[in-house]
């Protein structure tokens, strides 16, 4: 496949000056009206358009969950959990009154609203941060040695009562799930199995192996630990006698008959994007989760299979052998890359230790060759060596387009991405188990988008912004480096579209064309040390 959508990935001077309608084309002739809808907004982390016809938004730090009118922007909040977050606003205070805490990645983060949520089941389902370990320790508030930054993640129920507007009687479904300052995950979704719809959330790896985290442990291959996972909860408690068992399907995967499990698929990083859609004969589970310093991952999510973090990074092709799925300069930690990352001497032997448990990726951005990669660990794990470039995307969400209202993209999945501010349209096969056709970029902008929200009519797309330039690591916020801080844009389709491009086919499609040329990487690398933002 070929990047293209120049068009759509021009940067425009104009962008987000206002509130007014304007117009932007697609790569393939596709002409969309942009507007905001709303601005300003604390770092906005999941919208979702309900069928009361609102876009329910949280937001990350400022943990409130609000229904916004798409039509005016009018917002109204129904659930602050401020009192709820057991630590400081760490992002608003200075280093040297805190320490150097840090905010976890998220805060207030995935928002799923059930199905029949105006047909007696108003139920509004919720994952938030709220504890930190490190809360009244000295200094960072991490244990010693880069041994990692201790969160933990709340579940919870809520009902909605439309005539206060207000979300009330919280029921948790659990309140154990692992968190950290790095790599939290954070997506919830509900989503068939069979017959019946459960709710899927999604968890990182936590960052172990990176930055303040590298010397945590990485639990991404133990089936017995909840990072690095796809958890499965129920919708409604079942009969099992204890409370904490009846949010648990009985045939997740890991139950045993004297422990219950919540765990789905595992080894994976941080899978920031879950959607569900029925593509041919079948329904399909889809996940986006980021890569290291390449090969952010598109999988189909199956029970109780593996996906190969940190043993198997991207395709099972071997580009990673040699290094690890990250890289440190702390000396003081074992290993050639200063790490708890496994080192990977190879890909292809993992995946067979593996088993028949483990799956590729159907779709990875980008597979960046073994050279580059080494070059990249080498400087990132010298001190005070040049700052490396890598090409790559950071996938924040996930939609799959199954409308039929613009041509030619039904059966498309739609990645919005934070690295270089763009919305990827991949389209599936016939059977919606792998990708053909090129890449195509939307919407390019100095923006990070976060989230996306499909209307019904399939012509309104939802895309929310973070409030600034932020990198996971020690980085600092810019806020001089988005357009549109905390923003939720809305594009309408109008007019146009075709099923060829109008700037150049690939001259065949195949994984290795994937792969991006000198001049590409250069264009597309971002000059920053650690691996881009989740």
């Amino acid at each position: 496949m070929r990047l293209i959508g120049m068009l759509g990935g021009i940067l425009l001077p104009l962008f987000l000056r206002s509130a007014a309608a304007q117009t932007v084309i697609g790569p393939r002739g596709e002409v969309f009206a942009r507007r905001v809808v709303a601005r300003q907004l604390s770092d906005p982390w999941a919208v979702t358009y309900g069928p009361d016809n609102y876009l329910w938004v949280t937001e990350a730090k400022g943990y409130r969950v609000s229904r916004l009118s798409p039509a005016t922007g009018v917002k109204a909040v129904v659930l602050d959990l401020s009192q709820e977050r057991k630590f400081p606003r760490y992002d608003k205070t200075p280093d040297q009154v805190d320490g150097g805490k840090p905010w976890p990645q998220g805060g207030l983060m995935g928002l799923a609203l059930h199905p029949q949520l105006l047909h007696g089941k108003s139920y509004v389902y919720l994952a938030y941060i709220y504890r930190f370990a490190g809360v009244g320790q000295p200094g960072k508030g991490g244990t010693v040695n880069y041994g990692g930054n201790f969160f933990t993640t709340r579940l919870v129920r809520y009902e909605y009562q439309p005539q206060t507007q207000r979300l009330t009687n919280p029921v948790t479904l659990c309140d154990t799930i692992p968190g950290s300052s790095d790599h939290n995950g954070g997506r919830l979704l509900i989503a068939p199995v069979g017959e019946q719809d459960y709710l899927f959330y999604s968890v990182g790896d936590l960052g172990a192996g990176q930055f303040d985290n590298a010397g945590r442990p990485n639990h991404a291959q133990a089936p017995t630990r909840y990072e690095g996972k796809i958890l499965r909860f129920n919708l409604e408690p079942d009969a099992d006698a204890r409370p904490a068992d009846q949010w648990l399907p009985n045939d997740n995967p890991f139950a045993t008959s004297g422990r219950q499990s919540a765990v789905w698929s595992y080894g994976h990083r941080n899978p920031q994007g879950l959607a569900y859609a029925v593509v041919g004969a079948a329904g399909h589970l889809y996940e986006t989760e980021h890569g290291p310093y390449s090969d952010d991952e598109i999988n189909v999510l199956e029970r109780g299979q593996n996906y190969g973090h940190p043993l198997v990074i991207g395709y099972n092709d071997n580009n990673y052998n040699g290094l690890a799925a990250g890289a440190t300069d702390h000396a003081s930690l074992p290993g050639r890359w200063h790490s708890t990352y496994p080192f990977i001497e190879s890909e292809a032997a993992n995946a067979a230790a593996i088993g028949p448990l483990y799956r590729d990726p159907i779709k990875t951005l980008y597979p960046n060759s073994k050279r580059l990669l080494a070059n990249v660990f080498a400087q990132v794990a010298s001190p005070g060596s040049e700052e490396p470039e890598w090409p790559s995307e950071a996938p924040s969400s996930l939609a799959v387009y199954t409308s039929a209202a613009i041509p030619h993209w039904r059966n498309s999945l739609l990645i919005p991405t934070l690295k270089h501010g763009k919305l990827i349209r991949l389209q599936l096969n016939a059977a919606g188990t792998g990708i053909t056709g090129d890449t195509l970029t939307y919407f390019k902008a100095p923006v990070r988008y976060r989230d996306l929200a499909l209307a019904p009519d399939g012509r309104h797309l939802y895309l929310a912004t973070d409030s600034a330039s932020v990198t996971s690591g020690p980085s600092k916020e810019d806020p001089k480096g988005t357009s549109c801080k905390g923003c939720i844009i809305e594009f309408t389709y109008q007019r146009g579209g075709s099923s060829g491009s109008s700037v150049g086919r690939a001259p065949a499609a195949g994984r290795k064309s994937t792969r991006t040329t000198p001049a590409v990487r250069r264009r597309e690398g971002a000059r920053v040390r650690q691996p881009k933002s989740k």
